[in-house]
């Protein structure tokens, strides 16, 4: 038990979940859940499914930790880690969801590697095998530019989680219902920065208007459903994004015109080909995120910490 009045006292004393501060598991993240799927459901679409959510925050995850010791104020370094934290959680259970539903998606390390499944996911996969969309993968740029990017992002996931919570795959909907809540904060915080930039200074309100201009572009790819979108959609399990796109179209709205700023009119590119990050066409920022990500993992890929 944490005395949660000097929580660092388990940091150098005792052993298991003591030794963590707020008693972090490393234990299976389904371990106790249903996972039970109904009889017409497509395994392998299933489990694509839940890698592109997966992927999506994992991948915004990572972005959104390259601004620890950077952030302009200590507060929001730590609002950014914080929502990071809660999109990697949403990542775990996701890519433990995929590989349950399908086990050839899981890299193969060797026959006893120690290391679970929805890390050999996050660690072991190339570029060509994520299915983010690549709004996530966009660099950093200044703190506007996240501010806004971030803002899009959990926007529409929020969108997409709303609707999740009705899935007939039990760990979706309580992947979902639980999410609604942290993708409401993310939402909104970056709501207000967005606003408090583009009424602020000049410049801040430059910066926002530059952040829109680089940003706009990704955001048709967000409801160019792929294939096990349209496919879960079909059958109660997941979220078609077109059907999303007004809701998501009001909120922005609304926070643009609270803001005095205006959505681009430039060209918004969903596919190339008839590809996206999706189907695991990636912007050039994807492979040098990854190899930061992986690099550890793969220089001792049987380690255990």
């Amino acid at each position: 038990m944490i005395d949660h009045d000097n929580a660092y006292d388990g940091l150098i004393e005792g052993t298991g979940d003591g030794q963590w501060a707020f008693g972090t598991s490393f234990d299976d993240p389904l371990a106790g859940v249903d996972t039970t799927v109904p009889d017409d459901v497509d395994l392998r679409a299933l489990a694509d499914y839940c890698l592109m959510l997966g992927d999506d925050a994992l991948v915004m995850a990572q972005r959104l930790a390259q601004w620890s010791t950077r952030a302009p104020e200590l507060e929001e370094e730590v609002a950014l880690a914080n929502i990071g934290l809660d999109l990697l959680g949403q990542a775990r259970l996701l890519l433990a969801r995929a590989a349950a539903a399908n086990a050839s998606v899981v890299p193969v390390i060797s026959p006893t590697s120690p290391v679970p499944a929805e890390d050999a996911l996050a660690f072991f996969r190339d570029e060509a095998a994520f299915r983010c969309v690549r709004l996530a993968e966009l660099p950093n740029g200044d703190f506007a530019r996240t501010i806004l990017r971030l803002f899009v992002f959990s926007a529409w996931r929020l969108e997409i989680f709303d609707r999740l919570r009705g899935s007939r795959d039990p760990v979706l909907a309580a992947v979902a219902v639980k999410g609604i809540k942290e993708l409401t904060y993310h939402r909104d915080y970056a709501a207000r920065w967005a606003v408090t930039l583009g009424c602020g200074t000049d410049e801040s309100r430059r910066r926002m208007a530059d952040a829109l201009e680089r940003v706009w572009p990704y955001i048709g790819e967000l409801f160019a459903g792929q294939l096990a979108e349209t496919a879960m959609a079909a059958v109660g399990v997941g979220v078609d994004p077109a059907r999303v796109r007004e809701s998501f179209d009001s909120v922005v709205e609304q926070v643009l015109h609270a803001a005095g700023l205006e959505a681009p009119h430039g060209p918004s590119v969903s596919t190339v080909g008839g590809r996206s990050g999706r189907s695991g066409l990636h912007s050039e920022y994807l492979g040098p995120l990854l190899a930061e990500m992986q690099s550890v993992a793969r220089q001792h890929p049987e380690g255990t910490w």
